[in-house]
């Protein structure tokens, strides 16, 4: 029995700002979308053309409220073939959160306090 990742979800307040943010800061772009007929959701898929993983924006119309993040533990990761590029642009965003020097990493954050860690490339063997 085999699984594979397709996708992670995320709950959005304003899908319209997440996707602008999403294009900029890492390239996503809406693959597709689905969205109630009654207007209470849309779901709007975003991914590129380095993996075929997407992520998952989901707003719901009665719920305008921040989402709670519990301790912001949780994280999705996104390595780049242009770290120091990545890292001027995000810098420029406002939207490094934090930064581990000694490891090489850093984290960027959503319009809605979710977390995405940035990585360099692997370095071959």
């Amino acid at each position: 029995m085999k699984f594979k990742m397709i996708h992670e979800n995320f709950n959005v307040t304003d899908l319209d700002r997440s996707l602008q943010f999403y294009e900029k800061a890492l390239g996503l772009h809406e693959v597709r979308r689905k969205a109630a007929p009654d207007g209470s959701y849309i779901i709007c898929f975003v991914a590129n053309a380095e993996a075929d993983f997407e992520l998952e924006l989901t707003w719901l119309r009665d719920h305008p409220q921040k989402y709670d993040l519990g301790e912001e533990e949780f994280h999705l990761a996104f390595r780049t073939d242009a770290f120091d590029a990545a890292n001027a642009l995000h810098e420029s965003m406002g939207c490094i959160c934090f930064e581990n020097p000694a490891m090489g990493i850093y984290f960027i954050q959503d319009p809605d306090g979710y977390w995405l860690e940035i990585l360099p490339q692997r370095k071959s063997k």
